[in-house]
Parts: C-alpha cells; sequence; structure tokens
C-alpha cells in the first residue's frame, strides 16, 4: 500500500472535504425551512395569492414534509444501487426541479407542486448524505464530520432568514421570488458537487466485492489504515481469507436488503431506536420554532413583521454560534449523556413556556412574561442545536449495521419528515387556538423521548463502526442470555427450590 497524503491544518484531509461537500444539501435545506415562513407572509405573496386560512397556510408550509419523507423511505434502494453520491445527485436535481416551479408560480397550486417536487427530491439525497459521511469518516472524528450537515442547516438558517430580510422591501413579486431563485442556484451547485468532486464509499464498494477500488478510495480519502474498520485490517495471509469472507456475505445481503431485512431479530431492535429518535427529533417541536419564529416572535409582543423577522435571523445566527463548539467537541461529548441533558432542558423550557400561557402571564404590550417566552425560545434553539440535533443524528447511523445502513437510515428520516409534516402542520392550527397547547405537547414528546434514551441508549463515542456492531451484538447476546437463564425450566426449578 503507498504512502498516504499527508493533511495539514491547512490542507485538511480529502475525508474532511468530500464530508463537507457531501453536507452542502443541509445549507439548502436549512435555506428552505427558513424562507418559506416570511415568504408566505410577506405583502407581495398575500397580495397576489391572497390571505391563506391558518390550515391552509399550515399545508403550504408543510406539504414538502410528507413528499420528504416518502422520498427518503426510497432513498435506501438508489443508494445501495447507484452509489451515495450519485443517490445525493439524483434527489438534488429533483429539488432544484421543485424550487424552480416554486420561483416561477403563478398560482398556489404550482406553488404548492413545487413543494411536493421538492420535498420528494429533499428526502432522497438528505439520508443518503448522512450515511456516506458517517462511512467514510474515521472514528476520531466521526461525530463532528456527522454533524456538519447540521451545521450547514444552521448556516441556511442564517442565510435564508436574512435573505428574507434583505428581499421584503423589494417592489413587486421579486421579494418573494428571488430567495428560492438563489436557492435553485445553490441546488444546481450541489448536483455538480456530488457528481464530480465526491468519490465513493469505500465500504459501498467493499459490500459490492470491489475491494481493490475500495482500498484505492481509502487512500484517496486519506484514511489510516488503522481507521477503515476491522475488515480492512488483515494482518496475515490467513486473517485475509477470513475477513474477505465478511464482505463478500455482506455483499450478498446487501443487494437483497430491503424492508424485511431491518425487521430481523438481529437488526429490528437498530432499526427500531432509529426510527423513535429520529422522530422524537421533530416531535420536540424544533421546526415548528423554526418554521413559524416570526410568528412566535410576534404572539409574545414583537408586533412589527421586520422586528419579528430580525428577531428570527438572530436566533439562527445563535444556533450557528452555538454549533462550532458542539460539532467542534462532538467527538469528546458522550452521544448518550448529551441526548440525556438536552432533553432535560428541551421539556423544560417548553413546559415553562407552555404554563406561562396556560396561566396567563404572556401579554403583548406588557409584563415580564412576554420576555421570558422569547429568551426561552433562545435557549430552547440552542438547546436543541447543541445536542439533540448532533448526537441523535450521528448515533442513529452508528448503530446500525453495515448491510442495512442506507435502508435503515432511510426509514429513520422518513419518520423524521413525517413527524416534522405532523408537528408543522398542527402548529399553526393550535397557536390560533391555544398557544400552551402546543408547547405543552412538545413537552410531552421532548420527556418522552429523554425516558427513552435513558433506558436504551447506548454510548458510542469513539469507537469504529465495526466495533459498535459488535459491541451491539455482545449486548443483545448477553440480555438474551439472561433472559433465557430465567425462563428455562431449570432456573425455574431452583427458583422454586430456593
Amino acid at each position: 500500500m503507498g504512502k498516504l497524503p499527508s493533511a495539514s491544518r491547512f490542507h485538511p484531509a480529502k475525508y474532511t472535504v468530500s464530508s463537507f461537500l457531501a453536507s452542502f444539501g443541509g445549507l439548502l435545506l436549512g435555506i428552505d425551512t427558513s424562507i418559506i415562513g416570511p415568504v408566505t407572509v410577506m405583502d407581495s405573496f398575500t397580495g397576489q395569492f391572497g390571505h391563506p386560512s391558518a390550515a391552509v397556510h399550515g399545508i403550504i408550509v408543510s406539504s414538502i414534509l410528507l413528499c420528504a419523507a416518502a422520498g427518503s423511505c426510497f432513498a435506501g434502494r438508489p443508494a445501495d444501487a447507484l452509489g451515495r453520491p450519485r443517490a445525493m445527485a439524483l434527489g438534488a436535481t429533483l429539488f432544484t426541479l421543485g424550487v424552480a416551479l416554486q420561483a416561477g408560480a403563478v398560482n398556489l397550486v404550482m406553488f404548492s407542486l413545487g413543494r411536493v417536487v421538492e420535498g420528494f427530491g429533499e428526502g432522497l439525497y438528505f439520508s443518503p448524505q448522512t450515511v456516506y459521511i458517517c462511512e467514510i469518516a474515521p472514528p476520531r472524528v466521526r461525530g463532528a464530520l456527522t454533524t456538519l450537515p447540521q451545521f450547514m442547516t444552521c448556516a441556511g438558517l442564517v442565510v435564508g432568514y436574512f435573505l428574507s430580510y434583505g428581499t421584503v422591501n423589494i417592489p413587486g413579486s421579486l421579494s418573494w421570488r428571488l430567495p428560492f431563485i438563489i436557492l435553485a442556484a445553490l441546488s444546481v451547485a450541489h448536483v455538480s458537487a456530488s457528481l464530480l468532486l465526491l468519490p465513493e464509499s469505500p465500504r459501498w464498494l467493499a459490500l459490492r466485492g470491489r475491494h481493490a477500488k475500495a482500498a484505492k478510495t481509502w487512500e484517496t480519502l486519506q484514511v489510516k489504515p488503522e481507521d477503515r474498520g476491522i475488515e480492512e485490517n488483515a494482518p496475515t495471509a490467513a486473517d485475509a481469507g477470513v475477513v474477505r469472507e465478511l464482505p463478500e456475505q455482506e455483499k450478498s445481503e446487501a443487494k437483497h436488503a430491503g424492508l424485511r431485512d431491518l425487521w430481523a431479530p438481529d437488526v429490528r431492535k437498530q432499526t427500531f431506536l432509529a426510527i423513535f429518535f429520529m422522530g422524537s427529533l421533530q416531535l420536540c417541536g424544533i421546526d415548528a420554532v423554526l418554521y413559524y419564529a416570526p410568528l412566535l416572535f410576534q404572539q409574545a409582543g414583537l408586533q412589527s413583521s421586520q422586528a419579528s423577522f430580525l428577531a428570527s435571523g438572530v436566533s439562527a445566527i445563535v444556533i450557528v454560534l452555538a454549533s462550532i463548539p458542539a460539532s467542534l467537541y462532538a467527538d469528546k461529548w458522550g452521544r448518550r449523556t448529551s441526548t440525556l441533558i438536552g432533553g432535560v432542558i428541551l421539556t423544560g423550557t417548553m413546559i415553562l413556556m407552555g404554563a406561562l400561557y396556560a396561566g396567563g402571564a404572556v401579554h403583548p404590550t406588557y409584563g415580564a412574561g412576554r420576555w421570558v417566552v422569547i429568551v426561552c425560545i433562545y435557549i430552547y434553539c440552542v438547546n436543541f442545536a447543541t445536542t439533540w440535533a448532533i448526537s441523535v443524528k450521528v448515533w442513529a447511523p452508528e448503530i446500525q449495521p453495515q448491510h442495512t445502513r442506507s435502508m435503515g437510515m432511510s426509514l429513520a428520516a422518513g419518520s423524521n419528515w413525517i413527524c416534522n409534516w405532523f408537528v408543522t402542520f398542527v402548529c399553526p392550527i393550535l397557536l390560533d387556538k391555544s398557544a400552551s397547547a402546543a408547547y405543552f405537547l412538545f413537552g410531552a414528546c421532548a420527556g418522552v423521548a429523554t425516558i427513552v434514551c435513558f433506558f436504551f441508549m447506548i454510548e458510542t463515542n469513539g469507537k469504529s463502526l465495526d466495533e459498535i456492531e459488535q459491541a451491539v451484538h455482545k449486548r443483545k447476546t448477553a440480555h438474551s442470555g439472561r433472559l433465557g437463564n430465567f425462563f428455562s425450566p431449570c432456573r425455574r426449578q431452583e427458583m422454586k427450590a430456593g
């Protein structure tokens, strides 16, 4: 094996550059998330399309999400068949088409159709990018690199909020069309980067028996042999023969991997936990806060639409600034500890805001209640960005077996999108009827997820993907052994005799 090219502080390793390019899809998601709320309340938009009811507004904003869920559930197939980068490019192409339809919309039907197409493409590209980064990153920096899509999403929130704020006073429909035009141009760049600049995942190549190409790609990515996982390190010729049998077996499994394989006895727990926690990311209410930030700030007392837009942009900046140290230290903080601490804070802030509204302590023109709510929104967003947004999104793909990782994460991402749709759709309706109900609902969901984390989330920090898979298997074997001993006839006789 040739000597790997060195990477320095000023010349990052190729796996870092590739992870950054793959995570560009997060920037697109962040921009779309932050522009849709402000755009749909701009005077130029409502003047052209009218003032939709709360239910119609919820449908317009959230229509992208069910389609993203559908796209995500199908994402595992193209990611396994075409490879990770080409699957990302396929999704980003559909995303571009959908954004273009919105930019040129002449009525709400065309605008909503654009949301549908964009959402399907978003679902197709988003889960493969996380799987790709997780597969190429060395264990010591996997947490930091796998959080790049989240960081880019936060950066996109800032770009989108201030893009909307900067275009709101442009005369005519260009004020709301321009953000979508810029988003479409960025999406074209993402398609190009995925096709031209990203090497294929070496693990994907190995699963297909292309071991020579996989080894060469590891070198291209500048990943050291000891960081490639158990199956890439064969110290002896005899060991190499044994090691080479496993990828061939996994190759066969991967070729036929489908939904049924995700619920096999040795896989279903990882599948269920990934689906549960990725759904809980949305059920705690984060995207309701991000989508409807201007409305939430107006409800808390910021009457001017420009003031609420500005407050939303400031919250996005705070999230980005908080995400930087959180991402850098993602491999020093435990995934489980971070999720537990974050869950307690998320639950507490949501319950506090709900209690303030329920108790009538929040008034739009006077009193300290409104300022407490505004501060709680900032605390909530920063805490989410530094804990759950990192720990859960890194942990979910880490615990999946190699041969079902892409399919498992496609379902988990689908769960995230479906819960995102539910929260985004019901949020304006709940806020219109009772502000406290929305906060209590999100707080309860965060609390339940925190309890499940306490009992079922294992620590994966610092382990290779192969070590994690072995640890999960040993944990299951030990647990099954304890149950088997407990329920065995001999054990029951011993208990009776005792």
